[in-house]
């Protein structure tokens, strides 16, 4: 084995950590976003709502994410609509991820007991004040622990993006192979990344976990 490619390239696999960190980042913040409106929304007094938003979750949900890539980035080019690389991954990212985060979040919501809400609604509260004071606060202490292991999961996933072309690890990993060889080498390096970044993620989730049991 030779690990001196390693660091001859380091540059390029540093490059793609970058991407990698900025695709995640991305996914999670807006896909958290994304999914805590829409789990609201489906929760909510609105019932004309409901089809439409369970009709995006089971799409996103019940669809490989590899073909929604290919739909959004050679398939939107196709129709005349014109998005680089980032927007069409983070576009992917943020809607897959949002329909998983939303049903974690309709979860939690859905086991907060029905006289809270009663009771606010005795008092006066309007919907989004329950929602942001009483209601969320304890969700998300539910669902901390499965949107931690969904983040790690999606974090995995970016590496499909380099299917597309987008520059993040995996594919900048293939680039090294093209021009070095040393497949071994570099995958394991890039796979050594991948755990260096997910491995205290699930440290947490096991963390927070055994809180929520001993309480």
């Amino acid at each position: 084995m030779d690990w001196s490619v390693i660091y001859e390239y380091r540059h390029l696999l540093w490059s793609g950590f970058m991407v990698t960190c900025k695709l995640s980042v991305t996914a999670i913040l807006l896909g958290t976003l994304t999914g805590i409106v829409i789990s609201m929304a489906a929760t909510g007094r609105l019932k004309w709502l409901k089809a439409p938003l369970a009709a995006y979750v089971q799409l996103f949900r019940g669809s490989p994410l590899l073909i929604q890539l290919f739909m959004f980035y050679f398939g939107l080019s196709y129709i005349g609509i014109n998005i680089d690389v980032f927007e069409a991954t983070a576009l992917v990212f943020t809607l897959y991820s949002g329909a998983y985060i939303a049903e974690i979040f309709r979860a939690g919501i859905e086991s907060v007991p029905k006289g809270q809400f009663e009771a606010a609604k005795a008092l006066g509260f309007s919907y989004t004040l329950l929602m942001f004071k009483i209601i969320l606060p304890q969700t998300l202490k539910i669902a901390l622990p499965p949107l931690i292991g969904f983040y790690i999961t999606l974090i995995k996933d970016t590496s499909i993006a380099s299917v597309v072309g987008y520059a993040e690890l995996l594919n900048q990993g293939k680039a090294i192979m093209n021009i070095a060889g040393k497949p071994f080498e570099i995958l394991l390096s890039i796979s050594l990344v991948y755990f260096i970044i997910c491995y205290p993620l699930s440290l947490f989730v096991t963390w927070m976990e055994r809180r929520i049991y001993i309480k």
